[in-house]
């Protein structure tokens, strides 16, 4: 029982975030932008006004992907980034938003604000959330000390 809840949680996590995928794709079409996808949009809105290089993208969390590189440089050839030898160190590149990747961050907010409102009166409500994060977060932890016990033991549990 025990382990048909866990793994049922572990799964779920995984479904939502394809599902919310689905919704930015969605989206996309709904707009008739092709020239970017869901993954990318999601780069785009985790950078918002910062100025990164790629490295700090998955160091920070806004892309947990393999191919981030690549991912950037479609970003970059679509005019969604703009990509700048660091001027302190000319072998790095930092990459921020373009007009362009600024304005889609705009109507992905605004999606975002839609669906904000909606929670306001639909299940399962802002207060919900606020617990499903909490519990999310002790999950998160729960992990993260799993992992540090395991190299902090130089072995498996």
């Amino acid at each position: 029982m025990v382990k048909d809840v866990y793994i049922e949680t572990i799964l779920l996590v995984e479904r939502l975030h394809r599902r919310f995928l689905d919704v930015v794709k969605t989206e996309l079409d709904r707009l008739k932008i092709d020239d970017i996808n869901n993954v990318q949009t999601l780069i785009l809105y985790n950078i918002s006004n910062e100025q990164l290089t790629v490295g700090e993208l998955t160091n920070r969390g806004y892309y947990l992907g393999s191919n981030v590189s690549y991912n950037v440089k479609k970003l970059v050839e679509n005019e969604y980034l703009i990509q700048e030898k660091a001027p302190h160190d000319k072998r790095s590149t930092r990459i921020r938003l373009s007009d362009k990747g600024l304005k889609l961050c705009t109507v992905i907010d605004a999606l975002y604000q839609r669906h904000i409102d909606s929670l306001k009166t639909a299940a399962p409500g802002i207060a919900k959330l606020s617990e499903i994060n909490e519990t999310l977060h002790d999950l998160e932890r729960f992990w993260t000390d799993y992992i540090n016990q395991v190299y902090k033991l130089g072995s498996s549990l």
